[in-house]
């Protein structure tokens, strides 16, 4: 059973409380703790693990797209692994074609990306990419005798792309665009 404590007891913690939480206030007493530099340093750390997190989605979505239009698979479950709509819908349609036509690639990319935008406020969390895609070794070629494809020849160019956070936590490429017409 719990003794009831004396009202002379609990007013003299109240007052404790108060002198104690009071002496900031004072001219000369001490200062409450600055956690502006606590809540920066968790904003940095927190933008600086979903730039991580976006490269490598990035990463992994080049590799998945790579692979699946080596096997003309647009099916390939690798890509819903690091896409997700509206791009994930257009890189199927594009490889599907190359398939229909009895097309496919072959060779190297080469990708240098770097973040260019974090924007962890937005709802979902949005990463932005830049990125110079060096496709010149990277060529789209009739399967049946491994001959480029007319009018398909590329070179360095810009890319940009935008990872977005989903609900589950995953880091996805959900658009992305390719400027040919700009090169880097």
């Amino acid at each position: 059973m719990r003794r009831r404590q004396p009202a002379y007891l609990w007013a003299a913690l109240l007052a404790a409380t108060l002198l104690v939480g009071g002496c900031g206030n004072r001219p000369g007493g001490a200062t409450p703790p600055d956690t502006s530099d606590a809540a920066a340093a968790s904003a940095d750390a927190g933008a600086a693990e979903a730039e991580k997190s976006a490269l490598a989605a990035y990463a992994g979505y080049l590799d998945a797209v790579r692979k699946a239009e080596r096997a003309g698979d647009p099916l390939d479950p690798g890509l819903r692994k690091y896409l997700a709509d509206p791009l994930l819908t257009r890189v199927r349609l594009t490889i599907r074609d190359a398939k229909e036509h009895g097309a496919m690639r072959t060779g190297k990319l080469v990708s240098n990306p770097t973040v260019i935008a974090v924007d962890l406020v937005a709802d979902p969390a949005t990463v932005s990419i830049q990125d110079c895609i060096d496709a010149t070794g990277y060529r789209l070629v009739y399967k049946k005798d491994r001959k480029v494809v007319p009018g398909s020849a590329s070179g360095r160019h810009l890319a940009t792309a935008t990872a977005t956070r989903y609900p589950d936590g995953r880091w996805l490429i959900s658009a992305g665009a390719s400027h040919e017409d700009q090169p880097c």
